[in-house]
């Protein structure tokens, strides 16, 4: 079963354009933030995200 909270997490993430950024508006730190989305993307077995460093884009 796919958890809700964490398609929130996600979802935030596409609105708000970075994973700190959703971690703000959700009050959850950057880190717990993008474990969420690791764990929704190991629960569907696919890649949610590209990750990207601050030296990228």
């Amino acid at each position: 079963m796919i958890d809700l909270r964490r398609l929130h997490v996600l979802r935030a993430v596409a609105h708000y354009g970075t994973v700190t950024a959703a971690a703000r508006a959700l009050h959850f730190t950057p880190s717990a933030a993008s474990q969420q989305i690791r764990q929704l993307a190991r629960d569907l077995d696919v890649d949610l995200l590209e990750p990207r460093g601050a030296g990228y884009g």
